[in-house]
């Protein structure tokens, strides 16, 4: 029992067997090659062809097990008391392995699957009381029909390769009326080309006749031009000549005020170093101020203390007078020796300042003077 469709009865076995290949991937090769076989029109075709390849593969079995076991997918083509949804389903599945021994060689192309199948007159294969004793006659009943057979098979296979061959014959007719319009177009393409091709023929002579009376113009204009080119270029040798003894003497020169340059730059860099020697002197003799006033406050501390003392003994007035006499005398020294000291330092130092701000000034202004005339020399 077939289960009904939403436009009409879905009669054809093609689409339970589609089901196989989602269930059982390694029925995908004969799906795909089901659909490459041409001459198919018909899901009963398709289904025929199936059946004929899994039968050759021996896994007709194995394919119809996957859909008696997925039955919740068969709901959608059968009804629930169909034989495939029954236990009796089961049953078949399982008789069918005995196919498996069989050594299947069917023809699949060429062969016209989507017609139906003729009835076969068995009528003539069961015997008659009458005819029991009749041998001869079976025999000669047995060639005939032997040779219907092969008619009707030899028949059937014409009928094939006529219907094939009607089909090439309209494809080819196709095709030829295809190449005729093409070769129409394509005549019709070379008689324009050959137009185009005389037309740009005589439009090339047109433009090589220009072209050759513009070379001839511009041939005696660049003769015109070479001669005043070699007398321009006598010319431009002499200037070249000057002017490369010209440069060659401005780089002697600039050469000579660069060595003067770096003797000023010499000399420079040993002003530097005097004045921060000077420096250096300077420094040592703030240093030895310093101390000489540490020494002078350290007498002036004694002069004090030997005052108190000279106060406190009348005795030894005298001599601590004289002491002090003495020490007063020295302190005397020691303060004019330093104003002295103080006095040469500060003078020796403004002659040092002078002296190195007037050799700078002469070593900056040279330089510059220096610096114009490479300027000017290198312009």
């Amino acid at each position: 029992m077939v289960r009904k469709s939403f436009l009409s009865y879905n009669k054809t076995i093609w689409g339970p067997l589609e089901l196989v290949e989602k269930l059982y991937p390694e029925a995908e090769e004969i799906g795909a090659s089901v659909r490459d076989l041409p001459g198919l029109k018909t899901p009963l075709g398709r289904a025929r062809a199936w059946l004929r390849l899994a039968l050759m593969q021996k896994k007709m079995a194995d394919y119809l097990r996957c859909l008696i076991i997925q039955r919740d997918l068969l709901s959608e083509f059968y009804e629930y008391h169909a034989l495939m949804m029954e236990e009796e389903g089961a049953v078949i599945v399982g008789l069918l392995v005995g196919l498996n021994v069989i050594d299947a060689n069917l023809c699949v192309k060429g062969e016209d699957l989507d017609s139906q199948v003729g009835v076969i007159d068995f009528s003539m294969y069961l015997k008659n009381e009458e005819d029991i004793g009749n041998k001869e006659r079976n025999v000669q009943i047995t060639a005939i029909l032997d040779q219907k057979n092969y008619v009707e098979e030899l028949n059937r296979q014409l009928n094939s390769t006529v219907s094939s061959l009607h089909s090439r014959v309209d494809s080819l007719e196709k095709s030829n009326t295809k190449l005729i319009e093409e070769l129409a177009i394509a005549k019709n393409n070379i008689i324009k080309l050959q137009e185009e091709n005389h037309q740009l023929r005589s439009e090339n002579k047109l433009i090589l006749m220009k072209t050759q009376q513009q070379l001839e113009v511009t041939k005696v204009d660049v003769e015109t031009e070479l001669q005043t080119y070699k007398h321009s270029r006598q010319g431009l040798d002499e200037m070249y000549n000057e002017a490369r003894r010209q440069l060659r003497d401005e780089s002697q020169l600039r050469q000579d005020v660069e060595n003067e340059l770096a003797v000023q730059v010499s000399m420079k860099h040993e002003i530097e170093l005097a004045m921060k020697l000077l420096e250096k002197d300077i420094h040592e003799k703030q240093d030895t101020l310093i101390g000489l006033r540490q020494q002078l406050e350290e007498v002036k501390a004694i002069n004090i203390e030997m005052y108190q003392k000279l106060q406190g003994s009348e005795d030894g007035l005298k001599e601590k007078n004289e002491i002090i006499a003495r020490l007063e005398e020295k302190t005397n020294n020691i303060t004019l020796a330093m104003r002295q000291l103080e006095q040469s330092d500060s003078d020796l130092l403004t002659q040092t300042r002078t002296i190195a701000m007037s050799l700078v000034k002469c070593a900056s202004s040279d330089t510059q003077d220096q610096y114009k005339l490479v300027k000017d020399i290198s312009f």
